[in-house]
């Protein structure tokens, strides 16, 4: 089959002919139709991911048909339209049994722990815990779009987070995650603040019901959100740097949430973070690693309905080629929305 693959760290991917998985018991192998490129696919290629071996696949939000079933599979069968969430759970532990496979100590994650997805075929473990069905009416570049970025701010907001009618929703980064933010607290009828470095991206935001958007080169975020809410009542730091992530926390009103999305890789140590506002303040911190597939059937729900329109946010779907020129520079890109990739072209 074909696949980008990297042979080391900060390597020029390069698209070439690799063996084909095979479906491992439990499991299955998919056959791709559509995988987005997010900002954890770079980190991953940066090396900012230690669970990463060279050569390597990347690629983790995805969705096509079942091609292959591995024995003890007892829910699918070839041919099925499927998704996955970006972590898989082992299935058998208490966290995968509570419905919490986004915790799994034994997960196992495509394009990071193993190949995954930017290619034409990728092994999916534990299906029985793992798999999402598509519904007909959703097609596999927005069913793509839902694996990490979408169903990552949908639990941020609605599982953790918890966000009422009426609360004040800053959203820091205006990518994939940050626009999902926007959307998702929207439908929860909330207000908010979009925050990014792309006008264009500020554009969209708006377009989505931001009810203001800031530039984040503005001198100071939090100054300026305060001025315009008193302090939100929620934070979510799309982006993942000690940067934003302190803009979040200092936008906060007092017994304020932070939803902390983005990766915080470190660079010179532990990232620093100004904890003494989280503890003068009580605020709460709350991690936000994906989404279970036990939880998918609310979110499918609102996207059956047009409640919630993750198809809107697609900006474009490119090919292989396009995306080993793009990985490398993609922490840098301006682009504003998601991007999708048809590993047949």
């Amino acid at each position: 089959m074909r696949a980008l693959v990297l042979d080391s760290a900060r390597s020029q991917p390069e698209i070439r002919e690799v063996p084909e998985p095979t479906a491992p018991d439990g499991g299955v192998v998919v056959r791709v139709v559509a995988t987005g490129l997010c900002r954890s696919d770079w980190h991953a290629w940066a090396g900012h991911d230690d669970g990463v071996a060279f050569p390597h696949v990347p690629g983790h939000e995805l969705a096509g048909e079942i091609s292959e079933v591995g024995a003890g599979v007892t829910q699918w069968k070839v041919g099925d339209r499927v998704t996955v969430p970006f972590v898989a759970g082992c299935g058998t532990c208490e966290w995968c049994l509570a419905g919490d496979a986004q915790v799994c100590p034994d997960q196992e994650q495509p394009g990071f722990t193993y190949w995954g997805s930017f290619a034409e075929y990728v092994a999916v473990h534990a299906a029985d815990t793992n798999l999402v069905a598509i519904p007909e009416s959703v097609d596999f570049a927005t069913a793509a779009s839902l694996g990490c970025r979408f169903a990552t701010a949908y639990r941020a907001l609605v599982g953790r987070a918890r966000v009422a009618e009426g609360e004040w929703v800053t959203v820091i980064g205006a990518g994939g995650v940050g626009l999902s933010s926007v959307m998702i607290a929207r439908a929860l009828a909330a207000r908010v603040i979009a925050v990014d470095r792309n006008a264009e991206a500020l554009a969209v935001a708006a377009e989505l019901g931001a009810e203001h958007t800031l530039p984040a080169d503005r001198r100071d975020i939090p100054a300026a959100v305060t001025e315009l809410t008193g302090g939100s009542h929620v934070a979510v730091d799309a982006v993942g740097s000690e940067q934003t992530c302190a803009d979040a926390i200092l936008s906060l009103r007092r017994r304020g949430r932070l939803a902390q999305v983005g990766l915080l890789p470190a660079l010179d140590g532990n990232p620093r973070v100004p904890m003494g506002r989280v503890i003068g303040w009580e605020l709460d911190v709350l991690g936000s690693h994906g989404m279970a597939a036990a939880d998918y059937p609310g979110m499918m729900a609102l996207i059956e309905s047009g409640a919630l329109r993750p198809d809107r946010l697609i900006e474009r779907t490119i090919g292989l080629a396009e995306a080993a020129e793009l990985l490398p520079v993609f922490d840098g890109a301006t682009l504003a929305g998601m991007t999708i990739i048809d590993p047949r072209r």
